[in-house]
């Protein structure tokens, strides 16, 4: 997992096309060949805590294919021992910039989030969904908030109740005449 080998000359590639990414104050920007190999969601806790968010996108590429086009001593990097893996941020603002696993050391996994422009693959596949969260939002229909332009929710579910013999047995004890003005 050397962040130096980002920064080698990248093998030639056949489409000739690059797409660059950033973090949020410019620091760094990163630069991969087109396509992308893949993209996913993670959903693992370590992703969720990394990004402040209910669940990463990443995109993967071959770090023969990956360059850090500038900012590369604005790099910090945290070592994980439990997950064998190390995540890059920008040290200046604390965007989240690369994630490497031991297991792949010629992958390396970028925020999808960084690229403004395509990156020639969806995120299809997600990983790690048993640890999906009750309260992330998985595509529910959503509505404009009345008087609040720009806000969509999502509306509660309704909680009707069905009348059965219970309700009525309960407003007979309660007024004598319900029962008979609901039976008509």
């Amino acid at each position: 997992m050397k962040l130096q080998s980002l920064n080698e000359s990248a093998a030639s590639n056949p489409s000739g096309r690059h797409v660059s990414g950033r973090c949020l104050c410019g620091a760094v920007e990163l630069e991969i060949d087109f396509p992308a190999f893949w993209a996913w969601h993670d959903h693992s806790a370590a992703s969720r805590r990394a990004h402040g968010a209910a669940y990463a996108t990443y995109i993967g590429c071959w770090r023969k294919h990956a360059r850090v086009a500038k900012g590369r001593r604005s790099i910090a990097r945290f070592q994980d021992a439990t997950t064998e893996s190390t995540r890059s941020f920008c040290s200046r603002c604390g965007t989240p910039l690369l994630y490497e696993r031991k297991r792949s050391p010629h992958m390396v996994n970028i925020p999808r989030a960084l690229f403004t422009g395509r990156t020639g693959r969806e995120p299809r596949y997600h990983v790690a969904i048993e640890e999906l969260q009750d309260w992330t939002y998985t595509g529910n229909r959503l509505v404009p908030l009345k008087g609040y332009p720009g806000i969509v929710w999502e509306r509660p579910k309704s909680r009707r109740r069905s009348r059965d013999v219970d309700d009525l047995e309960f407003l007979d004890r309660r007024v004598p005449s319900a029962r008979t003005r609901i039976g008509r």
